[in-house]
């Protein structure tokens, strides 16, 4: 399979997975780029960057027309998100490639391991 024809693949199945999941795409996208085609930890995440924004408004036009958005708690989160990507963009190539692997991957797991035992809410 040619390149463009295998990223669209991975992107379509990126958009399916994080439209189901409620999950930011590059909690799947990262470990495909760097699995499947190779691609370095570092320019994986910076092409995951880029892909979460069509996606993002994709699933955003949606949701907005289920009213689906708290848009005062959206707008604290990007606020802090705009934040924090600014100040890790500024390191993260500081730390080597096998180290941001790993790191990512904890975080991944940890937060698979924690929705698994979440208990749920009680609804009144």
């Amino acid at each position: 399979m040619t390149l463009w024809a295998t990223a669209i693949a991975m992107g379509m199945a990126t958009g399916i997975l994080s439209g189901l999941m409620g999950v930011g795409g590059g909690v799947i996208l990262v470990p495909m780029l760097a699995v499947f085609l190779g691609i370095p930890q570092h320019t994986a995440q910076g092409i995951s960057m880029i892909v979460i924004i069509p996606t993002a408004i994709a699933g955003i036009m949606h949701l907005m027309k289920e009213k689906l958005v708290n848009y005062r708690v959206a707008g604290f989160l990007a606020l802090g998100a705009v934040c924090g990507s600014l100040i890790s963009a500024n390191f993260v190539q500081y730390i080597p490639g096998d180290a941001l692997k790993k790191i990512f991957g904890i975080f991944v797991i940890f937060t698979g391991i924690r929705m698994i035992l979440a208990k749920p809410k009680q609804t009144k």
